[in-house]
């Protein structure tokens, strides 16, 4: 909802749509499908299901669990955000419609309302208040990373909140889970379909329609557009981080996975095409205000969401109740994604010390751990310089190279070390019947090779963070984003060597025990006849005690 338009606003609106849908169908789809009947198939989480699948691979479970990690602790701030909106919406004028606050400065311009004043002069330096509520009074926006300030402590206790609520939705297990998803899920598309209606209706909305949909060719030639493609896909489907994983382990065998994951797909992306549309009608909107081009009419940093959807929202009759109802939209939203991470990380822990955490409460303490050393490592990104932290984990940790490097050792180990066919087999044996052929070439070939081109593009014409595309970071804030990064990344190489170095045997009987399958895997009805077969024909071909009786015994009744 917000970060698909965000990135689309940065890489020149059409342009970003192309690389997205080659990345839909040579990766989305098929590493949706491949995660989720690997949870189904083996009923572990995102660590164990790979120790089953290949030991060499177990490094892959590693990998994404510290991706998972501090995605949890970064990805919450937007619902923090959010809170401190809903907050403000309680007031028959919103905050951010209007310039007649202690936070807006002398050049803050209402440009809904320009047209009301025959004397109206906009000037270079003019700013929205939409854009200086969410700078100078949500964010506190300091110089730079240098300069972190004190703590918001308005925002720390909006994601206090925002963890509590998290935590009591989702301590009891998935059962709780999917209860309250029924409501958080649905909701958003009724008020999706509202802002929509009323972007779509105001003048200059063609503009941003136009900047939306009209390509242009030339970014194409920028590695960041398809890093961020390629990014958006991985990270809105959940990709690489083992949530699919855990959320696929808690299905019945037979479940129709494969349809499941086809539907998902084409409603997540759908839903985020139409989120783009909602936002640059908007867009085309301040533009035609502003008089100024689209992109230049608002900053495309990750709060983008937090300027176009509240100036829509305060253009509407009985705006404190919209904007009321938008701001639950994204709590809602927010909550529904930090559910599978949270959950994901408790799963693959549980999955690996069952003795200890399948106890009564242990998992509810677990959760509580996991929630609050996160609520901590939070608060970091809501101090004044804390924004430039989170776009560091947004474009370094949880997102970009990490993912595409994550997706390339999952194809590779499912399709060419474990077996696509096997695996075919595997997922036949629980939908009954085999999926169609594409998805498999893509797993062997199309999805490992497109992030491995994609990877290598984005490390030879590599280009360094910049907020708002204006700050610089310094050098120790590069060198941070990078090690967040490797964390993830060399976990893989990492335990290939652990696991060679201390298993017996010659390199090649090291390398045939560590990618034997688990033997206690389920199995397949073709691998139980086959099994069956070879016992049956290993009896025949056993001696019969009349055989091995001389002959004057034969007839003998004993």
């Amino acid at each position: 909802m917000w970060r698909f338009p965000y990135l689309c606003y940065k890489n020149g609106g059409g342009a970003f749509l192309i690389p997205y849908l080659i990345f839909l169908f040579t990766c989305g789809i098929p590493t949706f499908v491949l995660e989720t009947a690997l949870g189904q198939y083996t009923s572990e989480g995102g660590i164990t299901c790979w120790r089953k699948i290949s030991p060499l691979f177990e490094g892959l479970g590693y990998g994404t669990q510290i991706i998972v990690s501090l995605l949890n602790c970064y990805y919450i701030i937007v619902l923090a955000w959010a809170i401190f909106y809903f907050y403000y919406s309680f007031s028959w004028d919103l905050p951010w419609s209007s310039c007649h606050n202690s936070w807006n400065l002398d050049t803050c311009v209402e440009f809904q309302r320009k047209n009301d004043s025959a004397n109206f002069t906009l000037t270079a330096n003019t700013t929205s208040p939409v854009i200086e509520f969410w700078e100078r009074r949500v964010l506190r926006l300091s110089p730079g990373i240098d300069q972190m300030g004190s703590l918001n402590w308005d925002l720390a206790l909006c994601l206090l909140i925002a963890w509590v609520v998290c935590y009591f939705c989702i301590w009891k297990g998935v059962k709780s889970t999917g209860k309250v998803v029924y409501f958080t899920a649905t909701f958003p598309y009724l008020m999706l379909l509202v802002l929509l209606i009323r972007g779509l209706t105001l003048p200059g909305a063609v503009r941003g329609i136009q900047f939306y949909l009209y390509p242009d060719v030339g970014r194409l030639a920028d590695p960041q557009v398809w890093m961020d493609a390629g990014t958006q896909i991985f990270f809105s489907y959940a990709l690489c981080l083992g949530s699919l994983t855990a959320l696929g382990s808690y299905n019945k065998y037979n479940n129709n996975c494969y349809r499941d994951c086809l539907a998902l797909c084409f409603l997540n992306s759908g839903t985020s095409f139409v989120a783009g549309f909602a936002i640059f009608s908007i867009l085309g909107f301040m533009s035609y205000e502003q008089n100024v081009p689209i992109s230049e009419v608002a900053e495309s940093g990750p709060g983008l969401a937090f300027i176009a959807y509240p100036m829509a929202v305060s253009m509407m009759p009985f705006s404190p109740l919209w904007a009321c109802f938008f701001f639950i939209m994204i709590i809602f939203l927010g909550l529904d994604s930090q559910f599978v991470c949270v959950e994901s990380l408790v799963t693959a822990i549980v999955d690996m010390y069952p003795a200890v955490f399948r106890r009564k409460n242990r998992r509810e303490l677990l959760l509580f751990v996991v929630s609050f050393l996160s609520f901590l490592v939070g608060l970091i990104m809501l101090m004044e310089g804390g924004m430039y932290v989170f776009q560091l984990f947004d474009y370094y940790a949880a997102s970009g190279m990490c993912l595409l490097f994550m997706a390339i050792f999952e194809t590779v180990c499912i399709a060419w070390v474990y077996g696509a066919d096997r695996f075919y087999d595997n997922i036949e044996d629980m939908i009954g019947y085999r999926p169609g052929p594409l998805i498999k070439y893509c797993w062997m070939f199309f999805t490992p090779f497109t992030c491995i081109g994609t990877f290598a593009f984005s490390l030879i014409k590599y280009t360094p963070l910049k907020y708002n595309s204006v700050y610089v970071y310094p050098r120790w804030g590069y060198a941070v984003g990078w090690l967040l990064a490797l964390s993830s990344m060399l976990c893989i190489p990492s335990w290939m060597i652990f696991k060679i170095a201390n298993t017996k045997g010659t390199l090649i009987e090291r390398l045939k025990i560590l990618t034997k399958p688990s033997s206690d895997l389920p199995k397949t009805k073709k691998e139980e006849e086959r099994l069956l077969a070879i016992f049956t024909v290993g009896n025949s071909a056993s001696p019969h005690k009349d055989d091995i009786l001389p002959e004057h015994l034969k007839d003998t009744k004993f």
